[in-house]
């Protein structure tokens, strides 16, 4: 069950902060998809967020 919720809160917070994200959409054109991608992961608070939770969800059985 705990596993559902989380997927659901990441989701969530996907469509409400990264579907028109205009950071990624800027640092994809400055530095292609790889470094919009790494940017999110490693500097934006959202991105960490869902790293959080990918962790959790890897973990949680």
């Amino acid at each position: 069950m705990e596993r559902k919720k989380l997927i659901e809160e990441a989701d969530e917070l996907m469509k409400d902060y990264c579907k028109d994200c205009f950071l990624y959409r800027q640092n994809k054109l400055e530095l292609g998809k790889r470094g919009a991608h790494r940017f999110c992961i490693s500097q934006c608070t959202v991105g960490y967020k869902l790293k959080e939770y990918g962790e959790k969800l890897s973990g949680a059985k």
